[in-house]
């Protein structure tokens, strides 16, 4: 039962086993009831002939009695006397009296039916049924009231059978009231529903095997691509190779779009490793040089102390604190780190950062709204001081006499514009300049540029932000970087 195929046949034939012993049993009642009620309507036929004949004032006699095997009939007075029965009926169940042989009625009627020679030995014998509430016909006719109906047995010729029977009311032209019982066989009834009853224990067995054998097949076929989906991915695991897809079906159904997405998956994945992999050995190439050369210095400075060239020294352990410091961010951003919660005013944070810097070498020229008007954003100080810091640094650094940032608010946005009048970013490039470790030609000196993460730190953390950070070109032919931030609605509007 661990297998899917197995669970869902089993279940399958569960749930066909019930609904057709529920149809079944439905049938047989059905079924039971629609020929009993015929063999109750052939009774009741059958009674209300022979109660028209004592209608008639038939005397009771020269009753034109049908075949006992085929309908017995008894005919009882008001007191429960059997004054009239079939020939050939030995015994008798169902009708409220078993006598068979007739007796002599205590009350006189024109059927003229005297005192029987064996009536003095049976006695009379009340029928046990409650006339009270049933209407005594007129004279000379039969009771048009509903029959009551029984089930008993007959017994005739030594052969003993099942029988519904009828209990008919009649009246005589005298005013004597006779009950008419006649009874219609239930063989019919009981073979029609022993043949349904056996075909369906014959065949319900060979219908639930064949539902679960289809089930099995059926459940086996369609789960096949899922196992040619599990071993490749057990095959992917095991050589490490994300290069490889697993197989995709031809159907349009859940599972080819299971087999898409796993592939679209692994895609991801391979990208994720290929980036992080290229990630580690510009990392390891970035941190060797400053590390190489600060060996050096030191080697050199150890062995010949009048040649130790400490600013150079101290400058790379500044460039090396600062990568470092890079990568632990970039490495808590992976990890999914999120923003704080705080508002902040975009403005003053802005105004804040550039008043901050005194040693560069162009200055920065600020517009920024007064106080009264804050542009409030939700985040991390910090981290959005580093995308201002970033991009004010990267403007520094390409710019030929102009830097300038601005803050204004648009569409529910804050948005920091920082622009420069260098030589731009050409379109081809202005998404490649926000991938780690990537600087473009002209700054891939050390002098000229940092390791490449600025700008890519500074989109991750935009993005983490909920905001973007895009390139276009600048008013004075430079580049210009545009955050945008949703901005905190203000709660006294």
């Amino acid at each position: 039962m661990r297998s899917v195929r197995a669970r869902t046949a089993l279940g399958a034939t569960v749930v066909v086993a019930v609904a057709l012993i529920g149809a079944g049993l439905a049938v047989l009642l059905v079924l039971r009831a629609n020929l009993t009620d015929q063999a109750g309507l052939q009774a009741e036929v059958a009674a209300r002939e022979v109660a028209g004949q004592l209608a008639l004032d038939v005397p009771v006699h020269q009753l034109d009695l049908p075949d006992a095997e085929e309908h017995p009939v008894q005919v009882t007075d008001e007191d429960g006397r059997l004054v009239a029965v079939s020939e050939d009926l030995v015994a008798i169940t169902g009708t409220g009296t078993d006598r068979v042989e007739p007796q002599a009625s205590a009350v006189p009627t024109s059927t003229g039916t005297g005192t029987d020679d064996d009536g003095d030995r049976h006695g009379g014998e009340d029928r046990g049924d409650d006339d009270a509430n049933v209407s005594i016909p007129a004279r000379g006719e039969v009771s048009a009231d509903d029959p009551d109906f029984t089930n008993g047995t007959a017994t005739v010729d030594g052969g003993t059978a099942d029988y519904r029977f009828a209990s008919v009311s009649a009246t005589t032209g005298a005013g004597v009231t006779l009950t008419v019982h006649a009874g219609a066989p239930l063989a019919t009834e009981q073979k029609a529903v022993g043949s349904v009853r056996r075909a369906m224990l014959i065949g319900l067995p060979v219908m639930l095997l064949i539902v679960a054998a289809v089930t099995w097949l059926m459940t086996r076929r369609a789960l096949r691509p899922v196992e040619g989906i599990r071993a490749e991915m057990s095959a992917i695991t095991a050589s490490e190779d994300l290069s490889r897809r697993v197989p995709e079906p031809g159907s349009r159904d859940e599972i080819a779009r299971l087999a898409r997405t796993t592939n679209e998956t692994l895609t991801a994945l391979e990208a994720s490793v290929d980036r992080q992999r290229r990630f580690v050995a510009d990392a390891s190439h970035e941190l060797r040089s400053p590390i190489a050369s600060l060996r050096t210095q030191l080697e050199v400075g150890a062995a010949h102390p009048e040649l130790l060239d400490v600013p150079g020294a101290v400058t790379d352990t500044v460039r090396l604190q600062a990568l470092a410091a890079d990568l632990l961010l970039l490495a808590r951003l992976d990890a999914g780190e999120r923003p704080g919660s705080t508002r902040l005013d975009m403005g003053a944070l802005v105004h804040e950062e550039v008043s901050q810097r005194t040693g560069d070498r162009i200055p920065v020229t600020a517009s920024v709204p007064p106080p009264s008007e804050p542009l409030e954003v939700t985040g991390s100080r910090s981290q959005l001081a580093r995308i201002v810091g970033n991009l004010l640094d990267n403007a520094e650094r390409h710019a030929e006499s102009s830097v300038a940032v601005s803050v204004r608010t648009e569409r529910g946005s804050v948005v920091v514009a920082v622009s420069d009048d260098g030589p731009g970013v050409p379109e081809p490039e202005r998404e490649r300049i926000f991938e780690r470790f990537v600087r473009l030609d002209d700054a891939r000196s050390r002098d000229e540029g940092g390791a490449g993460l600025g700008l890519a730190i500074a989109r991750d953390v935009a993005r983490r932000h909920q905001g973007t950070l895009t390139v276009t070109r600048s008013p004075e032919g430079g580049a210009r970087f545009e955050l945008r931030l949703p901005a905190r609605p203000d709660p006294g509007r």
